[in-house]
């Protein structure tokens, strides 16, 4: 293989384009067509630059009758699995589709109740000649739709589990230039990461603002119930924008990470998701009966708050008790 078709395959398995590949070396992008083209060779520093930025030694480059990397790194262990540029890839957008479905199925549980308030606020302003029976009864029925719909998406995840496994449970070396080039997707994506995941905390923390200021300044249940729902509809959207960003930008780093320190990461990870499949659906069942039995809303909102606390609690106690296992 020629030096010019080495560049080529090299390039594009780093998936950059000419122009891309030019901006690395500082030249132009006609340098690296005549290089591809064999219209022209690169001189001896171009060639140690290439062999830099592609990870490979320049041996390769120069030598045809040299076809495979030549790297201190291309070993793997014994029992390693070489993860390529295409299979790193494919991991990450199938990361984002679980991450779709997970949040979706989110977001349907958490806004499940609100339609149940909603119609509860209509009987009591006496709107839509709805009786607050008829409000419950229509409410919980859409509680009940909205939330099968959710576990729907929650059990859509296992078909992308043979997937991903090679990646989050097995120890495995990165191919050649696999590393670069995820080390330069992650800091690119780490500016979008921070702003949506300010943004979604954001929408958290001020989520019980209007539900207080309500309370405390104006009153009546039916808008309490409104400000209710607009609390939800804020967290639910703090969900949205913070879920996919962050399986993205765990995904990076589960490639990135030494696979010890991966592997651990991943049992946490599944460890706090069984803990939230259990949970959430309990904290909903536990405020749902608590509002219905007093029809408080106004009060029994603070479950949610205190619930999220509760979680990060129960969730650093079982890091706490597996770190004290021998």
């Amino acid at each position: 293989m020629i030096l010019a078709d080495k560049i080529i395959r090299l390039r594009k398995q780093f998936g950059w384009s000419q122009e891309e590949l030019a901006e690395k070396m500082n030249i132009s992008r006609q340098s690296v067509s005549k290089w591809e083209s064999t219209n022209s060779i690169p001189d001896l520093n171009r060639i140690v630059m290439l062999a830099a930025i592609f990870d490979v030694s320049t041996d390769f480059l120069l030598k045809d009758d040299v076809e495979a990397f030549d790297s201190p790194s291309e070993g793997t262990g014994p029992g390693d699995i070489l993860i390529s540029l295409e299979q790193s890839l494919k991991y990450v957008e199938n990361k984002m589709e679980v991450a779709g479905l997970i949040t979706k199925g989110a977001v349907l549980c958490v806004c499940s109740v609100v339609p149940l308030i909603f119609f509860l606020a209509m009987a009591e302003t006496n709107r839509l000649n709805m009786t607050s029976d008829v409000a419950t009864a229509i409410g919980v029925v859409s509680i009940l739709v909205m939330v099968s719909i959710g576990v729907s998406f929650f059990i859509r995840t296992n078909q992308y589990e043979s997937d991903i496994a090679p990646i989050e449970n097995e120890v495995f070396e990165l191919a050649y230039g696999v590393h670069s080039v995820f080390k330069e997707k992650l800091q690119k994506f780490r500016v979008t990461y921070n702003l949506k995941l300010s943004v979604g905390i954001f929408m958290f923390i001020i989520s019980f603002v209007p539900l207080m200021l309500v309370s405390m300044f104006i009153g009546g249940s039916e808008i309490i119930l409104m400000m209710l729902i607009v609390l939800i509809l804020m967290v639910a959207t703090g969900i949205y924008i913070v879920a996919p960003v962050s399986a993205k930008f765990d995904a990076y780093n589960n490639i990135l990470n030494d696979s010890c320190i991966k592997t651990e990461k991943s049992r946490r990870t599944k460890r706090a998701e069984k803990l939230a499949a259990f949970y959430w659906p309990l904290l909903t069942a536990i405020y749902l009966g608590w509002s219905l039995w007093t029809m408080d809303w106004g009060v029994t909102w603070i479950v949610w708050p205190v619930g999220a606390v509760l979680f990060a609690a129960l969730v650093g106690l079982m890091e706490l008790l597996d770190k004290e296992q021998p």
